[in-house]
């Protein structure tokens, strides 16, 4: 797969993108724990999404996940809050990036206030023309789904997986999110996801470490996945 010339492309890690649910992990031991147990296991990615409007929760929270993906050096992603990330930002500079979903803070002012080198993704359903956008505001990521049945957004409307070959043409990871569990991880990456967003078959495993490495093993051997 080629690079494209600002090396966008390169700069991510390729594998298990797990994101974090309030519902699953309701209070600050059980999801520092959980997340420990995943990033220990083999997550190239955390996103820490919480959509209450507890600001006090969410920023102790997102603190200690911060402190805890820097042990293990993997950057830490804030869903849908521009201000958190900021100020996460001015202690861990580039460990701190941001997703973005279509009704979200605009892209292009979120990569001026972040600046150049942290990751920022974009939710771009099925859409190639959404994903354009995104790769035009500075996106590190073009993320596409619902591919199957979601047990976190049941309501998301269905995308095919033929979007993430044809996303190829923006030279940006891609991630694949939405029932993404042992029965379909290998299919989507298949289909050209380099990125595999998990939520349940993660973060509601009796097992979190047993999970991450089942999920893991079955991109196994495409040594693209673990950067070598």
């Amino acid at each position: 797969m080629s690079i494209p010339p600002d090396g966008r492309l390169g700069a991510l890690p390729r594998g298990l993108y797990a994101i974090t649910d309030s519902q699953l992990l309701a209070d600050d031991r059980t999801l520092l724990a959980a997340c420990e147990q995943a990033l220990a296991a083999g997550v190239v990615l955390l996103q820490y999404r919480d959509k209450s409007a507890d600001a006090e929760r969410r920023w102790r929270q997102a603190t200690a996940l911060a402190a805890l993906c820097e042990r293990f050096g993997v950057t830490l992603i804030v869903n849908d809050d521009l201000a958190l990330a900021e100020r996460l930002q001015q202690r861990w500079g580039e460990r701190v990036g941001l997703h973005l979903g279509q009704q979200d803070t605009p892209l292009a002012l979120a990569r001026q206030r972040l600046g150049d080198t942290a990751i920022i993704g974009a939710t771009c359903h099925a859409s190639l023309t959404l994903a354009a956008q995104a790769a035009g505001a500075g996106a590190s990521y073009l993320a596409f789904g619902r591919f199957f049945a979601s047990r976190t957004k049941p309501e998301a409307p269905p995308a095919p997986l033929s979007v993430l070959g044809e996303a190829a043409r923006f030279g940006l990871p891609r991630v694949a999110i939405g029932g993404i569990e042992a029965a379909t991880i290998g299919a989507a990456r298949d289909a050209g996801a380099e990125l595999l967003a998990v939520v349940n078959a993660i973060f509601a495993s009796p097992d979190i470490a047993a999970a991450v490495r089942a999920l893991d093993a079955r991109l196994a051997p495409i040594c693209e996945f673990r950067n070598c």
